[in-house]
């Protein structure tokens, strides 16, 4: 099951750098290089704030 509508995937891009995200495991992960945030969903809703997000690698 998905974590947040495909429609809004397509639409959503990290606020650091703009790429656009991934969903893996119970987050939104960005796909841009060097980046590397992992922001949280919690009941469909993602929580793209720089400071909730988690670093990845």
């Amino acid at each position: 099951m998905p974590l947040v509508e495909a429609a809004l995937l397509d639409i959503l891009v990290c606020p650091a750098c703009h790429a656009t995200l991934r969903e893996e495991g119970s987050e939104l992960v960005c796909n841009g290089e060097g980046c590397s945030l992992a922001y949280p969903v919690q009941d469909g809703i993602p929580a793209l704030l720089e400071s909730e997000a988690r670093r990845t690698g």
